[in-house]
């Protein structure tokens, strides 16, 4: 017998709000040209522009949220 699987459908609001206190987004960009990376909130908001990957992510777990990389 197969199991049957309960499907659940989220919307805007509750995917935009999902993980809104534990993860953060780091994402590769341009800032004035270089090279740069982007932290964005869950929500999508920008909090910061650093310039390597590793201290996004260190400011990222400073403020015990977990980073996520967004391709």
């Amino acid at each position: 017998m197969q199991k049957q699987v309960q499907r659940y459908e989220m919307s805007q609001q509750d995917f935009q709000s999902w993980g809104v206190n534990d993860v953060a987004f780091i994402k590769a960009t341009e800032y004035e040209g270089k090279s740069a990376y982007a932290i964005h909130a869950a929500d999508g908001t920008q909090m910061a522009i650093v310039g390597n990957r590793e201290v996004a992510q260190a400011a990222v777990r400073q403020h015990d949220l977990e980073p996520v990389s967004v391709h």
